[in-house]
């Protein structure tokens, strides 16, 4: 990685601003229902307490569209930092008035002040000069540790940059080193699986990953619109009728480089959209109509899993199936199951994908979960993140 982490700067005594991934589930009482982006921000600011540095933490949570919503207050994660870092971290009020100024101004080496929600402010979301200013004042170095809003110009996460020495995190520096040896030098075979819903939305994906892989597995809904393309009846199945077009350039395109374009040989199908619809194998050919597809088929996971066998390093984004209902869930977990027993590299795009792999209880053996969906997919598209773009050179 050729950015400047926070290894690479000194610290002590310092106020250091850091940009935090904090947006976490909560139930109807406020109670994080799942703490693990708070978590995986802990080495980062473990590692600036250790160091004697001035810690203020920014983040945004929920969407309030620059409006002060108590719902969307960061109150509940300044008490599971608390409880995690064993010291009282204290919140702001507000994020760049009397509150943040005070608790800031009086901050101790090795203390930990949280801002409030950065999004109560309309210039977060518009970058604002005045109010990246006006944040980057209360302190002397910038870190961006908040990989999953790193594809966006905000105000916290590039804006400040312009006014203070700029750094990544070790949660940016772990996403960036894996992601791009992934991409830049993968240890080959090189594989990627796509799943998700539209073709529409993984056109820059599928384009950047003909370029370098060996092999490209497609599944979810969005299989419907190649087969459509070939002329096959899809039944109900979700179908871009105005991408038939690309669909059949994508497929060029992999013969010409020499890729192997896998598609679902079978699939499982449903009368209609719930969790106990009648269900049946078919083969891709023969979708009938009035049904629609929700998952690939047994003898499309076999052919996937024997092909993943082969592979050293795998990328995959997207469910291939509507894994939020179990009986279409069968898909999905069995390619987790597989990437959890490779002896290989695997990557996981975070979204729905890390979601199943959570679900599935397989987290730990996959070599790298993505903390950002829409980053970790502008990324695998060789977009240039800005809030990666925005930080030091080595």
């Amino acid at each position: 990685m050729n950015k400047k982490t926070v290894k690479d700067i000194d610290v002590v005594g310092k106020k250091v601003l850091v940009r935090c991934d904090f947006n976490v589930p909560q139930d109807e009482d406020g109670n994080i229902t799942d703490n693990r982006r708070i978590v995986s921000s802990l080495d980062t600011i473990k590692y600036l307490i250790d160091n004697k540095a001035k810690v203020i933490l920014c983040s945004h949570l929920g969407r309030p569209k620059g409006e002060i919503k108590k719902e969307f207050s960061l109150a509940p994660v300044a008490k599971e930092l608390s409880k995690l870092l064993n010291i009282e971290v204290k919140l702001a009020s507000d994020v760049i008035g009397e509150s943040a100024k005070s608790l800031t101004q009086d901050i101790k080496e090795g203390e930990v002040v949280l801002l409030e929600n950065v999004r109560f402010h309309r210039e977060e979301t518009d970058n604002d000069p005045e109010f990246a200013k006006n944040l980057a004042s209360l302190a002397e170095v910038y870190v961006n540790d908040a990989f999953g809003t790193a594809h966006r110009a905000h105000a916290s996460t590039a804006g400040v940059a312009n006014y203070l020495p700029a750094v990544a995190g070790f949660l940016i520096e772990k996403e960036i080193n894996f992601m791009g040896e992934a991409l830049n030098n993968p240890e080959r075979p090189f594989m990627a699986i796509l799943g998700g819903r539209k073709v529409s939305d993984k056109i820059g994906v599928i384009e950047s990953l003909l370029e370098k892989v060996d092999t490209l597995m497609i599944g979810g809904a969005m299989a419907y619109t190649f087969f459509k393309s070939m002329g096959y009846n899809v039944g109900d199945s979700i179908c871009e009728l105005d991408k038939l077009d690309l669909a059949q350039e994508l497929m060029e395109k992999a013969k010409k480089k020499g890729v192997k374009f896998m598609l679902p040989t079978d699939t499982r199908i449903g009368k209609e959209f719930s969790k106990d619809t009648e269900s049946k194998v078919v083969s891709f050919k023969e979708i009938p109509d009035n049904w629609e597809g929700f998952d690939i088929g047994d003898e499309t996971i076999k052919i996937y899993v024997e092909e993943l066998q082969k592979a050293k390093t795998v990328v995959w984004n997207g469910p291939v199936g509507l894994f939020e209902f179990d009986k279409f869930a069968i898909g999905t977990n069995a390619i987790a199951k597989a990437l959890a027993d490779l002896d290989a590299i695997t990557i996981i795009g975070g979204g729905d994908s890390a979601a199943a792999v959570e679900k599935a209880g397989l987290a730990d053996k996959i070599t790298h979960i993505s903390t950002g969906g829409g980053a970790s997919l502008e990324f695998l598209e060789g977009k240039r993140l800005p809030g990666i773009e925005c930080l030091l050179n080595k």
